[in-house]
Formats: structure tokens, C-alpha cells, sequence
């Protein structure tokens, strides 16, 4: 059954949110070496329940539908991008961002429910260019 394996909180101002986040909850955050700004956030121990994430800027999405400065999105493993991208469509939900290579981690596309909610679905994939 595909699960929940990651979050990503988009920031108008990503190093204040990491100040807050490390300061309240202790979250460390480490920088992607990839082609954008972009770090990953470890919430806590792998022997405990719960998942990690990660931040990006604001510019690297599109704005919330709040107005506010910033949202969160969960992201769902799948076995496949392109079979899952067809159900969300068949049970009336939207494929926003289509499939899209994240080099050496696998395929993403955003999705909207059909309560509006946006969520991602990864397929691992490590050879993804």
C-alpha cells in the first residue's frame, strides 16, 4: 500500500525557516547538491515513528492558494509515476505537474485530490536524469 514518505514546506524565506524549526523542534536541515536550492529535513531518529522532509523557497513553486507564506505538500511513494498519474485521473483528481526526472532520486508529479488538496507521488528511481 503506497504511504506517505516525505513532506516539503515551501518558504517565502527558507534559512528563517530553518532558525525556527531547528530552535523549536531541533530539525536539522543539509543542502541538496543538486540543480536547486533546496535542502533536506531530518525531523528525528530513523527508530522512531514519522517521516522526513524537506524546504525549498517559495520561487521554486507556485504561490499557496492562501496567500500565505508558505504550504506543505506530502509526498507518496508509488511503483510508478505514470500508473498511479492515470488512477488519480480515473477517481477524478488532477496530474497539476506532470512527471518530472529528479537526477539520482527517481520521477515526481503533483497531484490535486478532488477536495483541491495538492500531494506529490514519487517513483524511486536512481538513475533518474
Amino acid at each position: 500500500m503506497p504511504r506517505v514518505i516525505h513532506f516539503e514546506m515551501v518558504a517565502d524565506k527558507p534559512e528563517r525557516a530553518m532558525k525556527f524549526y531547528k530552535g523549536v523542534f531541533g530539525w536539522e536541515f543539509n543542502k541538496w547538491n543538486g540543480p536547486q536550492n533546496y535542502w533536506f529535513v531530518k525531523t528525528g531518529e530513523d527508530n522512531q515513528p514519522g517521516i522526513n522532509g524537506g524546504l525549498t523557497p517559495k520561487m521554486n513553486q507556485q504561490s499557496s492558494d492562501t496567500g500565505g507564506g508558505g504550504r506543505v505538500t506530502n509526498t507518496i511513494d508509488v511503483p510508478s509515476v505514470d500508473e498511479f498519474s492515470k488512477k488519480i485521473s480515473m477517481e477524478g483528481g488532477k496530474v497539476v505537474q506532470p512527471k518530472m526526472a529528479i537526477p539520482g532520486i527517481g520521477y515526481l508529479a503533483i497531484c490535486e485530490d478532488t477536495e483541491g488538496i495538492l500531494f506529490g507521488i514519487i517513483e524511486n528511481d536512481r538513475n533518474a536524469k
